[in-house]
């Protein structure tokens, strides 16, 4: 009887004090959202998406190069020099990074999986690691794109002043003084020796 299995389901799953498969439940549904699980699957939750899978298998390809450059060599290289792995796994890194960045904006917009939201922990964990490896470990530096427009406007706007001065130097009427000097009415003093010449 339909009317009576949710009152049967009810008495089973709250049979013990603990209530254990309603915590448990609870607990894996709460971590499903907070991880963001759907968003690495399709629509229909069938399978990963097709975003997710080209991303897991970059990742995959990024991790394989850090291990293939550094066979061998871990013994004899110094802790801060890794140049064979930043130089050989520089193209695979770059990629995954600019999928990454990709996918961070889809999934602003909806993406594969129609939830908007943050990627999947999976998605995020997997570029937060290799971004570690590849920035603390290796020590490798990920060019900026914005460091030739920040240099030259910082250039532009410290050379302003000088710009300034320089034109308002030039521009402005420079006037020689002339000193006229003054006549001057001559001193008591002399009168007095006048006075003592003619008397």
């Amino acid at each position: 009887n339909s009317s009576e299995s949710h009152n049967c389901a009810k008495s089973i799953l709250t049979s013990d004090r603990l209530q254990i498969v309603v915590t448990l439940s609870e607990f894996f549904n709460e971590t499903w959202e907070a991880a963001n699980c759907a968003n690495c699957l399709k629509n229909n939750s069938e399978g990963l998406s097709n975003s997710t899978e080209e991303f897991l298998d970059l990742f995959n390809k990024s991790l394989t190069c850090f291990e293939h450059n550094l066979q061998g060599q871990t013994v004899y290289l110094s802790p801060n020099n890794y140049t064979e792995v930043c130089k050989n796994c520089n193209e695979t890194y770059t990629k995954l990074n600019d999928l990454y960045n990709n996918l961070q904006r889809m999934n602003r917009q909806g993406g594969e999986s129609g939830h908007s939201a943050h990627l999947c922990i999976d998605v995020e964990d997997a570029m937060n690691i290799t971004r570690k490896l590849w920035s603390r470990t290796f020590n490798c530096s990920f060019p900026c794109s914005d460091t030739v427009p920040v240099i030259a406007v910082s250039s532009f706007i410290l050379f302003l002043p000088i710009v300034f001065y320089l034109s308002s130097f030039l521009h402005s009427k420079q006037k020689k003084r002339i000193l006229i000097l003054p006549k001057r009415i001559q001193s008591n003093a002399s009168l007095v020796n006048i006075q003592e010449k003619y008397s």
